[in-house]
């Protein structure tokens, strides 16, 4: 499930400067965040940044191009990350003055992330030995989970107002923010398919959970499995991916019921079951929170789309 951002207050029109990627700034000690407003159709806009820079959409649709890759889709509960000097080019192919477009861009000074990732690296290395914490710009598009979400509003905030300790409470929310894209990341890689099992305990033990969806799993036999104690195991688990087991392994049950409820006949009773859950009320409930409707909203959906 993808979480949108907090929609900011669009500009006064007397106060446009253009109406394309129109530029509010707000300049800190370490970072400086700009929200742009477009309000006319466009494409390929250039816009480039002396610094790594995390983007967010707040409204309306872009489409992006990156890297010489095909460009993609940029909407609201997305976020996008991008290396120093790298030029975006971007379309605005649905911009009026009724549908505007509205996004951050959070340009963060360089040594505040060689700090961050050498600290991680010092205190909390990976399991792993020869992994090491780092920005992976191969995973540059992502949907925001709840922290993400949390932390870019929190940031969004202590930038704009005006406070006299605002630079030191942005610096710890960005160090936080870039933590928590790391460990999203993380979590993006060992899901792969195509990523080796056996690089570390942990993809060994995703990929166990994977292929026993229709079992009750339990965080000892998980443990047992990565050969470490259950306090060590759940505490690295969490600080790498960035979610605790049982919450990765409730996500994964219901993205296989996702699939499962998408088939005609399928009931809900049954998926229920083959998910291991011995009480079908709970599996609902759970549904609900982490996909955001009920498995019954969601085949009717499903169906729709079948039909259309």
């Amino acid at each position: 499930m993808q979480h949108t951002l907090n929609q900011v207050s669009l500009s006064k029109a007397e106060n446009l400067q253009t109406l394309v990627e129109n530029r509010t700034a707000y300049t800190l000690e370490r970072c400086e965040l700009s929200v742009f407003e477009t309000y006319t159709p466009s494409f390929k806009v250039p816009l480039t940044f002396n610094d790594f820079v995390i983007t967010s959409m707040l409204r309306g649709k872009k489409v992006m191009h990156l890297f010489d890759k095909q460009g993609f889709d940029y909407m609201p509960g997305e976020t996008v990350i991008v290396p120093p000097d790298v030029t975006m080019k971007i379309d605005f192919p649905e911009a009026s003055d009724l549908n505007p477009t509205q996004c951050i861009a959070l340009a963060i000074d360089n040594d505040q992330i060689k700090k961050t990732i050498s600290y991680l690296n010092e205190f909390f290395p990976k399991e792993d030995s020869k992994s090491k914490w780092l920005l992976n710009y191969d995973e540059y598009h992502f949907y925001n989970n709840e922290e993400i979400a949390y932390l870019i509003n929190k940031v969004i905030r202590i930038c704009s107002e005006k406070s006299m300790e605002k630079d030191v409470l942005a610096d710890l929310t960005l160090k936080e923010l870039l933590i928590r894209i790391m460990q999203s990341q993380n979590l993006k890689t060992i899901n792969d398919e195509h990523y080796n099992l056996n690089h570390n305990p942990l993809a060994y033990v995703i990929g166990y959970i994977k292929n026993n969806l229709n079992q009750k799993i339990s965080i000892d036999n998980l443990s047992s499995k990565a050969c470490m104690s259950k306090a060590t195991f759940y505490r690295l688990f969490k600080r790498e991916l960035g979610i605790s087991p049982n919450d990765y392994i409730l996500a994964e049950k219901m993205s296989k019921a996702k699939e499962l409820l998408a088939k005609p006949g399928a009931k809900i009773a049954a998926i229920s079951y083959e998910l291991g859950f011995s009480d079908s009320n709970y599996f609902i409930r759970a549904f609900k929170k982490i996909v955001g409707i009920t498995p019954g909203a969601f085949q009717i959906q499903a169906l729709l789309q079948i039909v259309h």
